[in-house]
């Protein structure tokens, strides 16, 4: 996918879902134990998901595992930019930069990055918003209660499902009011981040609300432990099939973008979906 297809396909009321593939540049993700921390394995890795079928490829050099402590925004650049540099414009998808920080936000933008994937929805650091507004980079904005380090200490909502839209539609105003475009504004209910097993549920049953909120919506519930829970399985690489079925629902209730780690095969999953949907192939 190029830039002008994206910026075409954001405008677009009909968009077809899109497969954002996840690249974690870090020793410490919960999904794949730090395979791709070395540029070079992560290059290949990235190579590999665009051929697989991702549209976009996220990369980000801070894990966001519960549990996880932060990173320099100096660290994250040293992991992130050679991977980067190296894929931008070569691979046929788009590059995003999964962070929190306006510093590696603004170098990811000048290496040829797209898209930025805030977890904080611009909270964490206040130069985001005016950054991506500058820019005219496309802006992810996610739910989570809390940090990383804490959000799942026991956290509470009365109603997760209107807390959540609350709460995004709250942050998209304050991207528009620091002058991001209302078109370039991308939601995600944080699917685990600062949410009970029960909470994920919910916010997946009542996904269809929260599209008909009108920004795209990305869904990233990929290899989730709330997935280990319901299938008994412990190990993140075995929960495939969780996966898919996550997938699956979310493309059919109106999911944008899914964000996943095992791309060939919930690509498939995106395509039958869309089959369905349509009532006809091709």
């Amino acid at each position: 996918m190029t830039v002008p297809q994206f910026d075409q396909w954001l405008g677009d009321p009909a968009r077809p879902p899109l497969v954002m593939g996840v690249l974690n540049v870090t020793p410490d993700s919960f999904s794949d134990g730090g395979r791709f921390a070395d540029a070079r394995t992560a290059i290949e890795h990235a190579t590999g998901m665009a051929a697989d079928g991702a549209h976009i490829i996220d990369v980000g050099g801070e894990s966001t595992r519960p549990g996880a402590q932060r990173v320099a925004p100096e660290e994250q650049l040293r992991r992130i930019l050679p991977v980067i540099d190296a894929i931008r414009g070569r691979i046929g998808a788009l590059v995003s930069v999964d962070t929190t920080r306006a510093a590696v936000a603004r170098a990811a933008i000048d290496h040829g990055a797209s898209l930025i994937n805030d977890i904080s929805a611009g909270t964490d650091d206040p130069d985001m918003l005016p950054l991506a507004a500058r820019t005219g980079a496309a802006l992810i904005l996610m739910h989570m209660r809390g940090q990383p380090a804490t959000m799942q200490a026991a956290p509470v909502y009365s109603d997760v499902c209107r807390e959540v839209a609350d709460y995004l539609q709250a942050r998209r105003r304050a991207a528009v009011e620091a002058g991001v475009s209302e078109r370039r504004i991308l939601l995600d209910p944080g699917i685990g981040f600062g949410k009970t097993v029960d909470h994920n549920l919910a916010l997946l049953a009542g996904l269809r609300n929260l599209a008909a909120l009108g920004p795209p919506i990305v869904i990233g519930t990929s290899r989730k432990s709330f997935i280990g829970r319901l299938t008994g399985e412990d190990e993140p690489g075995r929960r495939l099939a969780g996966t898919a079925a996550t997938v699956a629902w979310s493309v059919a209730n109106g999911a944008a973008i899914v964000r996943v780690h095992d791309v060939e095969s919930m690509a498939k999953v995106v395509r039958v979906i869309q089959a369905i949907l349509r009532g006809r192939a091709g």
